[in-house]
């Protein structure tokens, strides 16, 4: 898979935006990270805009629209407590995108047993956060299945076809995954010292995945 030489360097830009960002949050800079933050994921739209489409153009629309849901959901989630369920559809709304990119073709069934493990990982999440969920847990159960079964979707997509780009959205999926994990464990559980290094940084590199897999 040849990278061309543009989508190179604005891979590189956004993995410096989002150094920028988690440092500009640790540190309490709040001006750096509310610039910083939006700008690293219009970065990543850029790398999926620049990119070729040797896929069906379907796919490159539905990623695209993940990634701008992804957009409003943070900056959804950067302002006050009452903008969280709105980040919240913000994020439902671009699983929902990636789900249909990722989902087989037809005539290409998923074998059931792929799905095991997504669905164990995401009743044992829904599981441990369900006791402090309150009114919340039927929107964050609907959001554990949509982002376990996008993830189960990508892995579907790779097992059975195989290549470079596949790949980069299966490892794109699976890093959103933790990302998403750590958040609503750090939210709705216990909180975690390190939890927004991990949350960001691996939900930065996610993003650019899903990109690259155009």
């Amino acid at each position: 898979m040849a990278v061309p030489i543009p989508v190179v360097i604005l891979s590189a830009c956004v993995l410096l935006s989002a150094v920028l960002t988690i440092w500009s949050d640790a540190k309490g800079r709040g001006g750096w990270f509310y610039v910083m933050k939006p700008m690293t994921m219009v970065l990543v739209i850029t790398v999926a805009l620049i990119a070729a489409t040797p896929v069906p153009a379907a796919y490159k629309s539905l990623v695209l629209a993940g990634l701008l849901c992804s957009l409003l959901g943070d900056i959804a989630l950067m302002f006050s407590e009452k903008w969280f369920t709105a980040g919240l559809a913000s994020f439902l709304a671009a699983h929902v995108f990636y789900v249909l990119a990722f989902k087989p073709g037809p005539g290409r069934p998923i074998p059931a047993g792929l799905f095991f493990p997504f669905i164990i990982f995401g009743l044992l999440m829904f599981r441990i956060l369900a006791p402090r969920l309150g009114p919340m847990k039927f929107p964050v159960f609907v959001y554990i299945a949509a982002i376990t079964v996008m993830a189960a979707f990508a892995a579907g997509r790779f097992v059975d076809g195989g290549g470079t780009r596949p790949l980069l959205a299966f490892a794109g999926a699976i890093l959103f995954l933790i990302s998403d994990s750590v958040l609503a464990y750090d939210r709705f559980a216990k909180k975690l010292g390190p939890a927004q290094v991990i949350i960001l940084g691996t939900y930065f590199p996610a993003q650019l995945l899903i990109a690259l897999s155009i």
